[in-house]
């Protein structure tokens, strides 16, 4: 394990360090939805609860195989939080979810889990539910953007033709489009916003 391993895996420091990033992050999800129709929310790789505002009127369940990151999100939100892996974690038909929600996640996911888990999530989801996908684009070029990127905790950033593949797999696009990060007026790295309804 990395030394950034070791101190973003502190609850305090992650959010430290995602806070100035949240609001823009999450910007194309409020652009493009009215969040506040969401009725059942599922944030997978939730981490220590940070997407929890944005649901603040919802029924909202977030997971995590980080026990330290849930046992923080419960302790500071009061929402609901589960250790689990989102390969197989299940709910009954009437307990699915109408937004899944997956937040700078699957650039940490190795590219046969993030099949299986994008499989299995579009099996969660109710029949007007959509996924929302936000997450790192690897610059094709090297850049500054492109260090950052590999300094980031995650070993499996991809290139935006590779989220398209990856994504239209399991989903119908709604929204596919990328958008800067910023910092100190300059763009640290790109992102991926994807919405999409399950196939078939």
């Amino acid at each position: 394990m990395s030394w950034v391993d070791r101190l973003l895996g502190r609850t305090a420091i992650y959010r430290l360090w995602m806070a100035p990033f949240a609001e823009a992050k999450f910007a194309p999800v409020r652009r493009h939805n009215d969040v506040g129709l969401v009725k059942r929310v599922l944030d997978v790789g939730c981490g220590p609860g940070t997407n929890t505002a944005w649901f603040a009127h919802a029924e909202y369940l977030g997971i995590d195989i980080n026990p330290a990151y849930v046992e923080d999100a419960k302790r500071r939100t009061g929402r609901k939080f589960l250790v689990a892996d989102a390969t197989t974690y299940s709910v009954p038909p009437d307990q699915r979810f109408d937004f899944i929600l997956l937040n700078s996640f699957l650039h940490h996911v190795e590219t046969g889990d993030a099949r299986r888990i994008l499989s299995h999530l579009a099996t969660l989801l109710t029949l007007d539910g959509r996924i929302h996908i936000l997450d790192l684009v690897l610059p094709a070029a090297p850049s500054v953007a492109r260090l950052l990127a590999r300094w980031d905790r995650g070993r499996y950033a991809r290139t935006l033709a590779e989220w398209r593949v990856l994504f239209g797999e399991y989903y119908e696009p709604a929204v596919f489009e990328t958008y800067p990060l910023k910092g100190a007026g300059i763009t640290l790295w790109n992102m991926v916003y994807f919405k999409g309804k399950a196939r078939g």
